[in-house]
């Protein structure tokens, strides 16, 4: 498999580093004047608040019905609403989901639902077609059982594949942390709390929540008040009246003093770090401009401090940033950063002195007015577009801003001051009082942690308080990397059996990001090797090695693999490389670790770490580190599910873990011992 890392590296390192670019901080220029658009509004018997701003200049209209409800807590039940989102939109009682769709096809419009609201746009000439038909998805939905099931088990395979993700993990345990698992952000979904939920529960929700009495219509385009006024009437008018409960939580509170809290994943390839601490900053403050520039100056993009310090200066990460919520309703601050195992201790030190740097030193003239520059910048550019003078409309209804809000943002941002900074940092960046949330591998980040003399507590993936992970247990003796290699090649056949292998012949399939893939991969006993990677028929990449030549075709363009990286694929390119450490004296039994919850051995060849069952010794795991982008990073590949082809155990799943959010899953469909392949697929 090691030889697919290396292909598939080259595929994903197209992806990340796209996403690590960050655009150029543009010059800072005069301060435009900006005309925010007034909404007219008007509100019908049942309670809907209608909020329209006229504009012309486009022909085309978008409507947005949001509910402004209190938050709940689902309890054993968390997930209804997230099954709401996905069936509702499912057809309507008056026409069917295909029919449905077809429509908004043919009228080029674009109509989405989910458990709390709807949306529409599209050409004004349609406005009126286009409104109607999300009116009738939002109030006259169709529940069928079939699609509810259909939803739900999708649901649950999306959470199954979450649990290896420390992404995901990361985030359920800091919100969990933060608010309770009581509170409506502090709960997850879980596939038993899934499978607790009915279609019944579905229609309760919808009928409880999906109500008039706090909802709000915003029409912004190309449209007139009478007529958009009459057309509501028409539509939303018979809607029956109802509000929404209002259920009250208790706020979340800060720890005492700062903590670090741990969650150990094995198979944690970086350390996924969360600086953070509860926030109730609200868009109606006297410091709301002042905190939204402190936080764009300590990690809002890539001219951030910590951006700047753990990516720029240390080359530790792709990228560290920072939030600062603003609501009328708790919500939390956070400094993010994904790093590597060996430099996480470092991180959270760095994360610290930054925080604390912008809480004590004023900030510079230069960095005050680079900051405006952008969040001015952003600001104009947003505004011209139909969703964000939504956004402002709804917000200065919900929220009860001033009117003018929006007309004096610029003045108000401008007015900031460095003494404004540090005072709002000082506020909303609780070094003191911050849980610092690390999921990681404990056997390569806890000593390095204790290290720093904060205290730390463990959790296990859900955030259920656990004991601190055993980092090194005992190699029986006589065990060394060799007895494990050799305990491997026996338990999948045998020395005599992998050596009259000359070809390998495996067809496997996996998802990313939605999309299908299909790789196929021979390899030969005579270090030959053709690789090709495959979405809805279409050849993505292809690699082939033989013993003249390397190449690789992606986006139709040819280009050859040379020198060390093709006499690198050369050595792997054969159906067992383990054979090859038989008489590698070179390798290392680093220890007994668990990864995913196995205890594995360890054994350690040069940049490749291999895990192996302690009880079963079948290798379950590979770890190469690799560089990119002039960074240090690590891919992780697992494998399971074996079974016997012509008397040789072949893992059918093969998971590939390329970092944060990168994670595939191949499963094979097909393999085939000394057939299927020929010498005309290496040329």
């Amino acid at each position: 498999m090691k030889k697919v890392i290396y292909i598939l590296a080259g595929l994903f390192l197209s992806v990340t580093s796209m996403q690590a670019q960050d655009r150029p901080m543009p010059q800072p220029g005069p301060s435009p004047t900006v005309n925010v658009g007034k909404p007219e509004t008007f509100e019908l018997k049942n309670g809907l608040k209608v909020l329209v701003v006229e504009n012309h200049k486009l022909p085309r209209v978008s409507y947005t019905l949001t509910m402004d409800n209190a938050p709940y807590a689902e309890g054993n039940k968390k997930g209804v609403s997230d099954l709401l989102s996905a069936v509702i939109g499912s057809g309507t009682k008056k026409i069917s989901k295909e029919k449905f769709n077809e429509e908004i096809d043919f009228l080029g419009a674009n109509i989405n639902f989910w458990a709390s609201g709807a949306s529409g746009g599209g050409l004004s000439k349609y406005s009126n077609r286009i409104l109607e038909l999300m009116a009738d998805g939002a109030l006259n939905p169709v529940f069928t059982q079939e699609e509810f099931d259909k939803q739900r088990d999708k649901m649950i395979e999306g959470l199954k594949s979450d649990e290896k993700s420390v992404p995901a993990v990361s985030s359920r345990v800091t919100d969990l942390l933060i608010y309770g698992k009581n509170h409506p952000n502090g709960e997850y979904v879980s596939e038993e709390t899934l499978k607790n939920v009915t279609l019944n529960d579905v229609v309760n929700n919808y009928n409880t929540y999906f109500v008039p009495g706090n909802a709000y219509l915003v029409v912004v385009g190309d449209v007139k008040v009478k007529d958009v006024k009459k057309q509501v009437e028409k539509l939303f008018g018979s809607w029956k009246p109802a509000v929404a409960p209002n259920v009250s939580y208790t706020d979340p509170k800060d720890v005492q003093y700062t903590q670090i809290d741990f969650v150990d994943m094995p198979n944690a390839v970086q350390s996924e770090i969360s600086v953070v601490n509860v926030s109730t900053l609200k868009m109606t403050d006297k410091d709301y401009f002042a905190a939204i520039l402190a936080n764009q100056i300590l990690g809002g993009g890539g001219e951030g401090r910590l951006f700047l310090n753990l990516r720029e200066a240390h080359g530790w990460t792709y990228g560290s940033y920072s939030s600062l919520g603003a609501n009328k309703r708790v919500t939390s601050f956070r400094a993010t950063a994904s790093v590597r195992n060996n430099v996480t201790d470092s991180a959270v030190v760095e994360i610290l002195n930054e925080l604390k740097k912008i809480r004590t030193d004023l900030v510079s003239e230069e960095d005050l007015k680079n900051a405006k520059a952008k969040y001015i910048g952003n600001f104009v550019m947003q505004i011209e577009k139909p969703s964000t003078v939504a956004g402002y409309a709804l917000r200065t209804e919900t929220q009860n801003l001033p009117e003018d809000f929006y007309e004096n943002y610029i003045k108000n941002i401008n007015a900031v001051t460095p003494e404004d900074i540090r005072n709002a940092a000082q506020k909303y960046f609780k070094v003191d009082n911050s849980r610092i949330v690390i999921v990681g591998k404990a056997a390569d980040v806890l000593p390095g942690l204790e290290s720093r003399n904060i205290p730390i507590n463990y959790y296990d993936k859900f955030g259920t308080p656990a004991s601190k992970p055993v980092l090194n247990k005992p190699v029986p003796a006589g065990v060394t990397a060799k007895t494990v290699v050799e305990g491997y090649i026996n338990a999948i056949g045998g020395e005599k059996a992998l050596k009259e292998v000359k070809t390998l012949y495996t067809k496997a399939s996996g998802t990313i990001q939605g999309t299908t893939l299909d790789m196929v991969v021979k390899t030969s006993a005579d270090h030959k090797m053709a690789f090709e990677l495959t979405a809805m028929g279409m050849s993505i990449m292809k690699q082939v090695v033989n013993d003249k030549e390397g190449y690789m075709i992606q986006q139709g363009q040819k280009m050859p693999i040379e020198g060390e990286q093709l006499e690198d694929m050369r050595k792997g390119a054969v159906p067992f490389d383990e054979l090859s450490l038989l008489n590698n004296n070179d390798i290392t039994l680093t220890g007994i670790e668990s990864f995913n919850g196995t205890d594995a051995y360890a054994v350690k060849n040069d940049k490749t770490t291999l895990y192996f069952d302690v009880k079963t010794g079948l290798k379950i795991a590979e770890v190469i580190e690799v560089e990119q982008m002039g960074q240090k990073a690590s891919q992780t590949s697992t494998y399971s599910d074996y079974k016997e082809v012509k008397g040789i155990k072949i893992p059918f799943k093969r998971g590939l873990t390329m970092g944060p959010g990168m994670e595939i899953e191949m499963t094979v469909s097909e393999a085939k011992i000394n057939e299927g392949v020929s010498d005309a697929d290496f040329q």
